[in-house]
């Protein structure tokens, strides 16, 4: 073993978004940090594999423009996002339908709206651009203030006409949250597709794992150590199997819930959502347009789908097509015949010729958020312990970014600092 004698006010273990977030603000406050990570890259779930010149992510969680100040403090602009034009469309009744351009605010809701699945009265689209334009404009508090139930109850009490809510709005919620029961509290339903309402969904270019190596890169040199496994942790020191140990006035645990609750027992592990992506290629585009396509129907095990040479064309090589499709759930054992299958329905096209490229399956993606969830669970256990993740938040790339803040915020008070400076509207994103 080697002894490094290393210190540094803050040791930080996991690099994940969360992690890399927390490093960020503690950096930027002049603290000296290490953030410490098993894996040999940066990112946690938020990983890109390179295979044959394409670029194929673990778990295609998708982004919104409406955070896109956390993107901003991590080094990436408009520029490095790639957004979804037309924003959905939705697969009903053998056909596919244009929801509308995805623009955030008042007026987008209303454009949203517009061409759902089987041409609704145009009473029925004013209805729902009406509810969309207000979630957009509700603030954070009063949201959180609703009662709390399940979000596919609260669908149901939403007032919109039940050919709306399973055409658009349950397939459309099932996608962002991963959650095909829609277990999840109403209230994270209401942030997420606030979010939606205000924004445009976007994927960071050139594969997921860019946000997290943006922010490693913008670090000081040293912050960041991959390949280093923590095998003991306390306030003061952290013992790692290849690296000796490394003295800190502050420990903070970033890792998943699991991980998490095993360096600190009787931290609570909450149910997940299991998510298996795919890959294909195909000999022809099914799709030339930038859009996620989500099934009203739920005809099939995919969830939803893009054609990702189209969205970014940087995730597959020059002439190249690459397919990615999501399925929630405990996936079946004929995997990639049924997801072919349903494939071919959704894009209208044979499927038969087309290779799979990879599958990647996670039993614990997504950290599940059932009533009564509580979305600023603690992440100062006591002074000089510190947790963040997005199992102490909501469960998105967003909430991640979230309770990494949250945790530098708490060890900067606790060491008698000023907190982290940020700008109005990074406050808004992060809320």
């Amino acid at each position: 073993m080697l002894s490094t004698a290393d210190h540094a006010d803050v040791v930080i273990v996991g690099a994940g978004l969360a992690g890399l977030a927390a490093a960020h603000h503690l950096t930027s406050a002049g603290l000296e940090v290490r953030v410490l990570e098993a894996a040999p890259h940066v990112g946690g779930r938020m990983a890109t594999d390179h295979v044959d010149g394409f670029r194929l992510d673990h778990v295609a969680q998708l982004l919104n423009t409406s955070y896109l100040e956390p993107h901003r403090a991590a080094g990436m602009d408009t520029g490095d996002l790639r957004r979804f034009q037309p924003g959905v469309l939705v697969h009903s009744a053998g056909r596919l339908h244009r929801t509308g351009e995805v623009r955030g605010g008042a007026r987008s809701a209303l454009t949203r709206a517009r061409a759902l699945a089987g041409g609704p009265r145009p009473l029925d689209q004013a209805r729902l651009g009406a509810s969309l334009a207000r979630l957009a404009g509700t603030p954070t508090e009063r949201l959180l203030a609703r009662r709390e139930r399940s979000a596919l109850e609260a669908l149901a009490a939403r007032g919109l006409p039940p050919r709306t809510v399973t055409t658009f709005l349950r397939p459309l919620l099932t996608a962002l949250l991963c959650d095909p029961d829609l277990t999840t509290s109403s209230r994270c339903a209401d942030l997420t597709l606030r979010s939606f309402a205000r924004g445009r969904l976007c994927v960071p270019a050139g594969g997921a794992a860019e946000l997290p190596e943006r922010m490693a890169a913008t670090l000081p040199p040293g912050t960041v150590r991959t390949g280093v496994r923590v095998k003991d942790a306390s306030i003061s020191r952290v013992l790692t199997a290849e690296h000796g140990e490394f003295a800190c006035r502050s420990l903070v645990v970033a890792t998943g819930a699991r991980a998490a609750a095993e360096l600190l027992p009787g931290l609570r592990v909450p149910e997940f959502h299991p998510v298996t992506v795919l890959h294909h290629t195909a000999p022809v585009t099914p799709l030339a347009a930038p859009a996620l396509v989500l099934d009203a129907d739920r005809s099939g095990p995919v969830s939803h789908t893009a054609v990702m040479s189209e969205v970014d064309p940087s995730r597959a090589p020059a002439g190249r097509v690459l397919v990615t499709s999501t399925v929630l759930g405990t996936p079946p054992d004929d995997l990639d015949a049924r997801t072919r299958r349903h494939l071919a329905g959704l894009y209208g096209t044979g499927t038969g010729d087309w290779e799979l490229l990879a599958v990647r399956h996670d039993p614990e993606a997504v950290p599940a958020m059932p009533a009564p969830h509580d979305l600023r669970r603690p992440v100062r256990l006591l002074a000089g312990l510190y947790v963040c993740g997005d199992h102490r938040d909501v469960s998105t790339p967003q909430g991640a970014l979230h309770s990494g803040h949250r945790a530098a915020q708490a060890i900067l008070r606790d060491l008698g600092m000023p907190p982290a400076k940020l700008s109005g509207r990074l406050e808004a994103a992060a809320a």
